[in-house]
């Protein structure tokens, strides 16, 4: 719908589209430029107010109105408005967005166009680095919820000019704004042409949880599918250096999470602290990664599976140091000590900092040892769980961690009800899980060990010298 060139039918039309008087924070002006009538609208701390009062003050100024009638709106733009961000729109549509997402908009009489001021400012916290990608050494910096500081941290680091930010609207209310950057050049043209057909193509009303409601949108996981299919990010570093290789980033506004696409499971055991280190730690740590991958998934369920299935081994190899216990003993041991954990990780997770290095302390000395004289747990469980838990929080990514505790619950169950016959097909169907992850784009989620390359594995499992994983010497899957 297009504007009219009376001031008093678009003055009408913005009242019949804004609530207004009934909404407070939605500010209108009547102004006059000269002998011209004007009329602005925005939303009160969307704007810079000593800059709006600026532009007003000038554009009111006796000086600046020797011509004390508007003739043309696009010399009176371009003479008359210093400010920089500034520009024209005859559409309802393009206007009653802009002025929702932060700029101001000023109409003028005898115009069916209104001039759009950016003045725009947004609530948001520091920079700082993110508690889930903590390094030792390295940047402290980290994605915020406001989209712009986000893209100026990427090109703060990436300074050239084919680093590329395409911008679109996705939700048909909450209309927010979704940056797609990339290295033109670098960037497979198919897979990002993929990419906006299916952000176009999305019918939803809002996006109410960021960047995670953008990723179950874009792929469609079943409910037998507790891997994530995205990898996410809140450390600029860390998405530059996805960007260099040819990945795409998907930012999201009002999220501090972004997206790297496409996605491989290699990319969850990767972190940023292994490139603040020397090639040979790094390197080191990241296969130790790799090793608390099979350990945090069958440790426990092999244990149940030895100790109550076969008490013969369990015996000659020492599993229990104690005497043997009754099979549905250790069964209820072992489903009572995996409760209190989960249960202990999540109070500690989202308890205050200021309590979670106490409750760490209660729940290591106090609980455990509690556990163990009401007879809820023994001290060998005790220590295998600890050994399990360790090593889910030592993997980089905390929704790769969580998916494979899904699977573990999964295994102790089945085990618990089937014995080895139950351990073996439930390894056979957490295998058929990973392997059906859903990935965008069809790509697959083993890349590069299926389809098989050595040059691009070798880059994942090693912590390559900067001179030599330089992204021009790098693999390309174009």
């Amino acid at each position: 719908m297009e504007l009219s060139s009376s001031l008093e039918k678009n003055i009408e039309q913005i009242q019949s589209i804004f609530p207004i008087p009934q909404s407070f924070d939605i500010v209108t002006r009547n102004l006059f430029l000269g002998e011209t009538k004007g009329y602005w609208i925005g939303i009160n701390g969307f704007c810079r107010v000593e800059l709006l009062q600026q532009i007003f003050s000038d554009l009111q100024n006796p000086l600046y109105m020797k011509d004390s009638k508007i003739e043309d709106i696009e010399r009176y733009l371009n003479a008359k408005i210093g400010y920089a961000q500034a520009a024209l729109s005859s559409s309802w549509e393009d206007i009653t967005r802009n002025i929702l997402s932060g700029p101001s908009a000023l109409f003028i009489d005898g115009f069916a166009q209104a001039i759009l001021l950016d003045v725009r400012t947004y609530p948001a916290r520091n920079v700082s680095e993110p508690d889930t990608e903590r390094v030792t050494l390295g940047a402290r910096d980290g994605f915020v919820e406001t989209m712009l500081f986000n893209t100026n941290l990427i090109r703060r680091r990436i300074r050239s000019p084919k680093m590329t930010f395409e911008m679109m609207s996705i939700g048909r209310e909450s209309k927010t704004d979704v940056a797609i950057a990339y290295m033109d050049g670098s960037v497979n043209k198919v897979f990002l042409s993929r990419l906006k057909q299916s952000l176009n193509g999305l019918s939803v009303t809002s996006l109410t949880m960021g960047a995670k409601s953008l990723e179950e949108l874009l792929v469609k996981k079943r409910w037998f599918h507790p891997l994530p299919c995205m990898h996410y990010t809140e450390r600029p570093d860390v998405a530059c250096s996805f960007l260099m290789e040819g990945h795409i980033a998907v930012i999201v506004d009002n999220s501090p999470s972004v997206l790297i696409l496409p996605c491989t499971v290699f990319q969850f055991m990767q972190s940023p602290e292994d490139y603040y280190k020397s090639p040979v730690v790094g390197t080191y740590f990241r296969l130790i990664r790799f090793l608390c991958i099979p350990v945090s998934l069958i440790l426990m369920p092999l244990f149940l599976l030895l100790t109550v299935y076969f008490p013969g081994f369990s015996e000659q190899w020492g599993i229990l140091s104690t005497e043997a216990l009754p099979g549905p003993t250790i069964i209820f041991y072992v489903f009572a000590v995996e409760f209190l954990l989960d249960l202990f990780k999540y109070s500690a997770s989202v308890s205050s900092s200021r309590f979670s290095g106490s409750l760490s302390i209660i729940g290591g000395l106090i609980i455990g040892d509690i556990a163990v004289e009401l007879n809820w747990a023994s001290i060998e469980i005790l220590f295998y769980a600890a050994v399990t838990l360790l090593t889910s929080l030592s993997l980089a990514s905390i929704e790769f961690s969580d998916g494979l505790r899904v699977y573990r619950l999964f295994l102790v169950i089945i085990t618990a009800l089937f014995g080895i016959w139950g351990f073996l097909g439930g390894l056979v169907l957490v295998l058929y899980s990973v392997i059906t992850t859903p990935v965008f784009g069809g790509m697959s989620y083993f890349w590069p060990l299926y389809p098989f390359c050595w040059k691009a594995l070798r880059t994942l499992l090693f912590r390559y010298p900067t001179a030599s994983a330089q992204p021009s010497k790098v693999w390309s899957r174009h």
